[in-house]
């Protein structure tokens, strides 16, 4: 369960941008392709930040959907089944534009 690391990694990150203010709620987006179940990474976060710091700061994830653009003829497609390959023309070289991503969006501070 790589969740687990993956909110600590969040959690430091957090922390050390938040310079000991208080954080009520941590936006992530999350790439379909990194392979990371939006529920474990939710429940991880819980068991992270529970009596820390960050205790009762939400995490809210968004999910990005995995997006090819074909190099040949430039249509884009949101990638359901595990093909790279254009559904326009046939051509496999395409590029990966979203669904990769594991970002720290922003956070929202709690008043004092």
């Amino acid at each position: 369960m790589h969740e687990l690391s993956i909110s600590r990694a969040i959690a430091e990150t957090v922390r050390r941008h938040a310079a000991g203010r208080r954080v009520g709620l941590v936006r992530v987006e999350v790439g379909q392709l990194r392979q990371v179940v939006p529920d474990t990474l939710r429940h991880c976060w819980g068991l992270v930040v529970e009596g820390s710091d960050l205790d009762g700061a939400g995490l809210e994830v968004v999910e990005v959907p995995a997006t090819l653009e074909c190099r040949a003829c430039g249509s884009r497609r949101e990638l359901t089944e595990p093909v790279l390959r254009c559904e326009g023309c046939g051509a496999t070289d395409v590029a990966i534009v979203s669904g990769e991503e594991l970002l720290v969006t922003s956070y929202d501070l709690r008043g004092a």
